[in-house]
């Protein structure tokens, strides 16, 4: 059964929409071909576009569905963002519309950031939206309401 894409708190897009064989697409600007389109996927692209339209991150410096390995596991991150000397500084954890952002969803993107070790922890579902800083120093973090631009982070 096709996705219906539905409306986010996030701004609307003009994304590339497609049918193939009753099959739902979405072209991602970043892997620069189309996807799938899930829920998942739907909110992955919004939070991109938010990323590099609003907040001002260059797109050459996002990845998407970048690897890991944690406790022998591989795994992926939905969204590591790199500053402009190559560090990765936040990774985005986005999930579908329909899956509450619960403390074990934040507890995902925290182990996830154990390899990683960034500064900026995202998860979204693309309705809610929770933004921490993390201080690896100090074992902290905390939430803030907004996302910097990037040249502020």
């Amino acid at each position: 059964m096709a996705f219906t894409p539905v409306a986010l708190n996030l701004p609307g897009y003009p994304f590339k929409l497609t049918i193939k064989k009753e099959q739902h697409f979405i072209f991602d600007e970043i892997r620069k071909k189309h996807l799938v389109l899930t829920p998942e996927e739907w909110v992955r692209q919004h939070f991109i576009q938010y990323l590099i339209l609003e907040k001002k991150f260059p797109k050459s410096l996002i990845q998407v569905e970048g690897g890991l390995t944690l406790n022998d596991l591989q795994k992926r991150t939905d969204l590591v963002v790199y500053n402009n000397k190559g560090e990765r500084v936040m990774i985005v954890e986005c999930k579908a519309p329909s899956v509450k952002i619960t403390q074990a969803v934040f507890d995902q993107a925290s182990r996830y950031n154990s390899v990683h070790q960034v500064k900026w922890l995202v998860v979204t579902n693309g309705l809610q939206h929770c933004y921490a800083t993390i201080d690896h120093v100090e074992s902290r973090f905390a939430f803030v309401e907004e996302l910097p631009l990037y040249q502020d982070l």
